[in-house]
């Protein structure tokens, strides 16, 4: 049993990095195939479009300064710690980075259409960034209270 504890505390230990690099990869695809239609379609914007396509990869960076925050000897006493924290703030970042490629496949589609609205159209994927930013401030404020 202590062995299955300290496999779980690495998990939580890695878990934002690997969570958030995951949902990095479904966002940037998803706004990057919204991205690469709207190149066919436009004669202008192509940068902020490739720009945009390039924003769910912010989770990846907060999951990673989040597992060195965390970063620590795994014990049975740490273990269940680093597992809750690292877990449920990887999956934060997964499904925020996951929702926000969406947002930003969202805003490529309106804006190819109607370009004077780029600005407005992102907004929502900058409150979902916001989302993010909550799950990693808040790993970091818990993650000083998990025994080294």
């Amino acid at each position: 049993m202590d062995n299955l504890i300290i496999a779980l505390g690495w998990a939580g230990l890695y878990g934002p990095m690997a969570l958030g690099a995951i949902g990095s990869i479904i966002g940037c695809a998803l706004a990057g195939q919204a991205a690469c239609g709207a190149l066919l379609e436009t004669e202008t914007g192509h940068g902020r479009y490739v720009g945009i396509a390039a924003m769910p990869s912010s989770q990846t960076i907060y999951g990673i300064v989040v597992m060195f925050s965390l970063n620590r000897e795994v014990t049975i006493e740490n273990a269940p710690g680093l597992f809750a924290v690292g877990i449920l703030a990887g999956l934060a970042l997964l499904f925020s980075a996951w929702r926000q490629g969406q947002c930003c496949a969202s805003a490529i589609n309106v804006s190819k259409i109607k370009p004077e609205i780029f600005g407005m159209s992102v907004a929502p994927a900058a409150i979902v960034e916001g989302f993010a930013v909550f799950a990693f401030i808040f790993a970091l404020v818990i993650s000083a209270g998990i025994p080294a």
